[in-house]
């Protein structure tokens, strides 16, 4: 896939071993759902998320044994740990000794420059970089004032409140996030802080709702910004398992050929031409092959007008006729099928694909 967004250059930080910024891939980040005080549980959802394509956790610290716990979280995890903190400062110094990779904190809300300070030295020393989240949400009273309410301004100026506290303090290890329910209040909120200040953003629809509504509000508002070149790291927020959140980022990314995974199916919304039960091939398909990991287009269509078109511009194609279909390979037909047959000699075809070049890389 040909990759048209250039993106906006930033500072670089490093979460663990995860590198964020213009230099780097956009990461994709969750967060766990399970009480943090509960290793066990926690260390199982993470290495589910990892395994899914998580590259960052996020672990709520409500307390001090919860945050006693990470040691033995950030010991076992297969990726990087951030902890999510809110006013609590020593929360965050204890996180940050039991080895976490990030910090969410905003600065301003814990108290004071005393407590800033302890908080900006353990992060210098330990080298952990602070997230600076606002979230539309929980503004601060006297902006909701000042600006009559939450508006994209508001997020801005808090966020960059914050900000300034950190960098009053020589500390520009710094990523920020703009979160919002409200998809253009969103855009417009990063979009404006993009240009103000070079630090890496983390893009995120806040309480999107459940698969059905988060996906599409967040690939609304995430891709929006990500076609502009706006982002760093993302997370997709839906109501429910955390595991359902990866493969949304997954395709958001590759829709805007900013990563690539696995097999990538495209498949026609089927009209009065089709004479094949193209619903139940690109179902099968997609059932079969999902444990394939080499990035490969697979195009399933239903009709003689764009099928053959879109088919030879796939790694594997077919297009389909009446009771048959043809199959493509990188453009070229290499067979003409029965319907009955059409399943498993083109699902045949993509596994010795993958198995080819598995074979090649080894």
């Amino acid at each position: 896939m040909i990759n048209l967004v250039t993106r906006r250059k930033t500072k670089n930080i490093r979460v663990g071993n995860v590198g964020i910024g213009s230099d780097y891939p956009i990461s994709i980040q969750s967060m766990t759902n399970t009480d943090t005080r509960d290793v066990n549980k926690t260390i199982e959802q993470i290495k589910n998320l990892t395994a899914e394509g998580c590259e960052i956790i996020r672990v709520a610290v409500p307390d001090a044994e919860a945050a006693s716990c990470l040691k033995n979280i950030c010991l076992l995890s297969p990726i990087p740990v951030i902890a999510d903190i809110h006013f609590d400062y020593k929360l965050a110094l204890i996180a940050m000794e039991n080895g976490i990779s990030g910090l969410r904190i905003n600065p301003g809300n814990i108290g004071s420059k005393q407590k800033v300070q302890e908080v900006v030295k353990s992060a210098q020393y330990h080298n952990v970089p602070i997230r600076i989240g606002v979230n539309a949400g929980s503004l601060e009273k006297e902006l909701l004032v000042k600006y009559q309410g939450v508006t994209a301004d508001a997020l801005v100026e808090s966020a960059l409140g914050h900000v300034g506290i950190l960098e009053d303090l020589n500390f520009d290890k710094i990523k920020i996030s703009l979160k919002a329910s409200n998809v253009p209040l969103m855009i417009e909120g990063y979009r404006k802080i993009a240009e103000k200040v070079p630090y890496p953003l983390h893009l995120g629809v806040t309480e999107a709702g459940n698969l059905k509504y988060g996906t599409v509000k967040s690939a609304v508002g995430i891709g929006a910004l990500l076609a502009q070149g706006i982002g760093d790291t993302i997370r997709v927020s839906l109501t429910g398992d955390p595991l359902q959140e990866i493969p949304v980022a997954k395709e958001i990314l590759r829709s805007l050929g900013l990563k690539k995974y696995g097999v990538e199916i495209i498949s026609c919304p089927t009209c009065g031409r089709c004479q094949i039960d193209l619903e139940k091939l690109v179902e099968e398909v997609d059932r079969s092959i999902g444990d394939l990991q080499k990035p490969l287009k697979i195009a399933i269509m239903g009709c003689a007008v764009n099928g053959p078109g879109e088919a030879r511009e796939a790694d594997l194609g077919i297009a389909g006729g009446k009771g048959e279909g043809l199959i493509f390979k990188k453009g070229q037909v290499i067979a003409k099928v029965g319907e009955k047959e059409l399943l498993p000699a083109f699902i045949e075809e993509i596994k010795k694909m993958g198995r080819s070049d598995k074979n090649e890389n080894d």
